[in-house]
């Protein structure tokens, strides 16, 4: 697994990907900015540190502008395990050929409970 504490390789990873400010992913919920400050503080969403700036991928959201109801569990079970955001980060964004594709890619078909049971693996 590449380094979660390198920022080079999340930007890495997440290259190619939409990644969204705070106030960014605020406007795509309808909510105030400092409701997702809100759900980073409760753990339901993850923020990068990705070439310098703070970062959230829009993977995280479905298409109508909620968070994506695996993406927030997989996060609070990894965050339960000791994970921080730049270690989750690199495991949603990390390719899994066994899945296949990468695990943030699988929140939105038939592998996202095989997602949380990983990272239930993982953590525990």
């Amino acid at each position: 697994m590449t380094s979660p504490n390198d920022n080079n390789s999340l930007s890495e990873l997440t290259s190619g990907d939409e990644l969204l400010t705070l106030t960014d992913f605020a406007e795509r919920m309808g909510v105030p900015v400092t409701r997702v400050g809100d759900l980073l503080t409760a753990h339901r969403l993850v923020v990068g540190n990705i070439e310098g700036k703070r970062r959230i991928p829009a993977l995280l959201l479905d298409d109508d502008g909620t968070i994506n109801k695996y993406a927030s569990g997989t996060i609070t079970v990894l965050v339960d395990g000791g994970f921080n955001d730049d270690e989750i980060l690199t495991f949603l964004f990390t390719e899994d050929d066994s899945l296949p594709g990468r695990p943030i890619d699988n929140f939105h078909g038939h592998g996202a409970r095989e997602v949380i049971r990983r990272a239930q693996a993982m953590a525990f």
